[in-house]
C-alpha cells in the first residue's frame, strides 16, 4: 500500500500548541502573522526570538495526541508512505515517524540557523544541551553555545562562522520553501499513484497542499480530508470527516489498514 498523509496545525492545536489564527494565536497582543517574517525579524530580533523561544517551550511542554499516534501507526505498517507536515514542531516525530518518511515543509523550530551564511545546528535532542542550542568548537577548543542561555537570556545568537544574527529554522511568510524538502515531495509523488491521501487539521490555503493532495490521488485513490470546517480542498475529497483529527484519524487508520 502506497499512502500520502499530509497534516496542518489543526492535528498540534489538540495538543495545546496554538494555530496561527484565531484569538488563541495572538501572543502579548501581537499577530504571530506578523512576527513570521523577515521584516519582523529585521526590525526586531529579539521580540521575534522571546517569541520564538516561548513557542519551544510549549512544544516542550506538549505530548503527541492520538492523531500523530494514528499516522505513526500508519507509517509503520505501510510499504510506501510519506507525510508531508506544514507544523514547524516535533510531535510526529515523538509520535514514532522516522525522518525519512516525513518532510516538515516549513522547516524545524528546534533548529537554529544563520540568517546570512548556511550554517545551522540543533533539533530536538540533537546535543547535550537545552532543546534547540547550538553547540560549537571555537578556535580556542572550548565548547559554547550560541544559543540563548535561558529563555530570558536578552541577547540574540550570532553565527560562529560569519558572526550574522541567528534565526529559527522555519519558513517564514514571503520566504521560499526548501528546495531539498520540495525534492522529497516531488520524488514521492513522480512516482506511483497512491492508494490513500490523508489530508488532516489544514486550510489547505497554501496552493501547493491543494497540489500535491491532487497529484497523489490521481488515478481514482481515496482522497480524505479530516476538518471539522469545509476548505477549499473540500471539493475535491471522495471523503470529508468533519471531527477534529485526534477523534478521526484512529479510526481512519485501523480502515485503511483493514
Amino acid at each position: 500500500m502506497r499512502v500520502l498523509v499530509l497534516t496542518g496545525a489543526g492535528v498540534s492545536a489538540e495538543s495545546g500548541i496554538p494555530t496561527f489564527r484565531g484569538k488563541d494565536a495572538y501572543w502579548r497582543s501581537l499577530d504571530p502573522t506578523k512576527l513570521a517574517t523577515p521584516e519582523a525579524f529585521a526590525r526586531d530580533p529579539q521580540l521575534v526570538w522571546d517569541w520564538y523561544r516561548e513557542r519551544r517551550q510549549g512544544i516542550r511542554s506538549a505530548q503527541p495526541n492520538a492523531a500523530h499516534e494514528a499516522i505513526a501507526r500508519l507509517a509503520h505498517q505501510t510499504e510506501e508512505f510519506l507525510l508531508v507536515t506544514q507544523n514547524v514542531d516535533d510531535l510526529h516525530t515523538r509520535a514514532g515517524v522516522a525522518a525519512e518518511k516525513m518532510v516538515q515543509i516549513h522547516g524545524d523550530i528546534f533548529v537554529t540557523r544563520c540568517s546570512r551564511c548556511e550554517f545551522s545546528c540543533g533539533g530536538r535532542g540533537s546535543s547535550p544541551e537545552p532543546p534547540g542550542a547550538c553547540v560549537v568548537q571555537p578556535t580556542n577548543g572550548r565548547l559554547r553555545s550560541i544559543a540563548a542561555t535561558s529563555e530570558h537570556d536578552p541577547n540574540v545568537p550570532t553565527c560562529p562562522k560569519c558572526q550574522a544574527l541567528m534565526r529559527p529554522g522555519v519558513v517564514w511568510f514571503g520566504e521560499q520553501l526548501s528546495r531539498n524538502e520540495l525534492e522529497r515531495v516531488e520524488n514521492f509523488l513522480d512516482g506511483r499513484a497512491c492508494d490513500v491521501v490523508i489530508v488532516a487539521g489544514t486550510t489547505a490555503t497554501f496552493g501547493y497542499i491543494i497540489d500535491w493532495a491532487l497529484r497523489g490521488s490521481r488515478d481514482g485513490a481515496e482522497l480524505i480530508e479530516v476538518n471539522p470546517q469545509e476548505t477549499p480542498l473540500s471539493r475535491f475529497a471522495t471523503r470529508s470527516v468533519r471531527e477534529p483529527a485526534a477523534i478521526a484519524l484512529p479510526r481512519i487508520v485501523d480502515e485503511v489498514l483493514v
